[in-house]
C-alpha cells in the first residue's frame, strides 16, 4: 500500500472505482446522493448485518486488496446465509491509511466486483475516510427473506440435534500456519489451511433452504464452541458435543494427528463461516436430502439439553472417550 502517489479526491475515486459497483439497482443513485432506496418486494422483509475487519487482526496487513475486499464482504454474507436470507446488496465504509495507492484501492474494488458477480448483489453507498491507524473496512450486507421466517440464534428446544455445514478449524488452524506456528506441515497441507482463513465460503445458497428445518442457527465466526453458546443462552438451553464426530479436512486432521492439543485450536478459533444449526430429530432426513442435494456436507456433531447442574458451562465438549474436554479457551474475544 505504500506509495509517495497520492489518492484522487473523494469523490472522484467513488466515481472510478466505486460508482460501476453500483450500476443495476436504481435505488442507489449511481452514489450520487448521501442515502440509497431500497424497495422491498411483496411478503418480503430486509435482513441487515454488519461487521468490520481491520489489518493485523483480521487479516494480514500486506494481505492482497482483492483479498482483502472478498473477506469482508464475504463474513456479512455468511451471517446473512445464517439467517436463511438471500444476498441483495451491501454498503461499505473503507477507512484508509494515508500510504494507500490508487492501484490498491484499483484492486480491492476488482475483488468486491468479482464476489458482486458470484453472490448476485450490488453496491449501493458508503463512506470513504483516511486514518492513522491500521486499514479498517465495515460492511452492512442486506438480505431478502420471506416475513417471519428469520432464523434466530434464539428458538433450539432440548432433544434438538446439532448440525454443522462443511468442516471446522481448517481457519484457525490457518492463520496459526501464516503466523509460523505449524512450521512443520508440508507445503501443500499449510497451503490450504491458510486458504481457508484468507477467503472463506458463505453457505449463501444453503442458508435458505433451512427455513422450516431449522429452529436456532448462526455462523461460525468466534469459533464452534462460543458460537453454540451464543444459541444455548439466547434458546435458554446447553448443548453436548461430541468432538470425534465434528468434521475436519483432511488437512486438519493431518495437522491435529502430530500434536492434539489442537483439536482444542479447531473447536474454538473461529473464522470457519459454516452454519451452526440446531433441528428436530424428525428433521435429520429431509437435511440429509439437503445435503446431497446443495453438495454441502451437514454433519450431526450432538444434541441441546437443558442447561448442565455439574459444570459452569453451557456446551460440555466430550471426548473420544466421552469425558469432558478442559478447553483452554472457549472461543474469540474481542475485548
Amino acid at each position: 500500500m505504500t506509495s509517495s502517489a497520492k489518492l484522487p479526491g473523494e469523490f472522484e475515486l467513488i466515481a472510478r472505482y466505486f460508482a460501476p459497483l453500483a450500476k443495476g439497482f436504481a435505488g442507489a443513485y449511481a452514489l450520487l446522493d448521501d442515502a440509497a432506496v431500497i424497495t422491498t418486494q411483496p411478503g418480503q422483509q430486509l435482513v441487515a448485518k454488519t461487521d468490520a475487519i481491520v489489518a493485523g487482526v483480521h487479516f494480514p496487513a500486506d494481505e492482497a486488496a482483492d483479498l482483502v475486499a472478498r473477506k469482508a464482504l464475504r463474513v456479512n454474507l455468511s451471517d446473512l446465509a445464517a439467517k436463511g436470507a438471500v444476498p441483495r446488496c451491501y454498503m461499505i465504509d473503507l477507512v484508509l491509511p494515508g500510504t494507500t495507492t490508487e492501484d490498491w484501492v484499483a484492486a480491492f474494488a476488482s475483488g468486491l466486483e468479482q464476489d458482486q458477480r458470484t453472490f448476485g448483489m450490488h453496491l449501493i453507498g458508503g463512506d470513504t475516510n483516511m486514518t492513522p491507524g491500521p486499514l479498517t473496512i465495515a460492511v452492512m450486507a442486506l438480505g431478502d427473506i420471506p416475513n417471519g421466517k428469520i432464523l434466530r440464534r434464539g428458538g433450539a428446544r432440548a432433544g434438538d440435534m446439532i448440525f454443522v455445514t462443511g468442516v471446522i478449524g481448517d481457519a484457525s488452524l490457518g492463520m496459526a500456519a501464516l503466523h509460523g506456528a505449524l512450521s512443520e506441515l508440508d507445503t501443500t497441507t499449510a497451503g490450504l489451511l491458510i486458504d481457508r482463513y484468507r477467503l472463506p465460503v458463505p453457505r449463501v445458497e444453503l442458508g435458505p433452504r433451512l427455513i422450516g428445518l431449522a429452529s436456532a442457527s448462526i455462523d461460525v465466526s468466534d469459533g464452534l464452541v462460543a458460537d453454540l453458546g451464543h444459541i444455548c443462552e439466547v434458546s435458554g438451553l446447553g448443548a453436548v458435543v461430541e468432538a470425534s464426530r465434528v468434521p475436519l479436512s483432511s488437512a486438519a486432521r493431518a495437522t491435529i494427528a502430530g500434536d492434539i492439543s489442537r483439536l482444542d485450536m479447531a473447536l474454538t478459533g473461529g473464522d470457519d463461516y459454516e452454519i451452526l444449526f440446531t433441528a428436530a430429530p424428525a428433521a435429520t432426513d429431509k437435511i440429509g436430502d439437503l445435503s446431497r442435494a446443495s453438495g454441502v456436507p451437514i454433519t450431526t456433531i450432538g444434541h441441546m439439553c437443558d442447561v448442565p447442574r455439574a459444570t459452569q458451562e453451557r456446551v460440555v465438549v466430550l471426548d473420544a472417550a466421552g469425558e469432558p474436554m478442559k478447553l483452554a479457551r472457549r472461543g474469540w474475544v474481542h475485548f
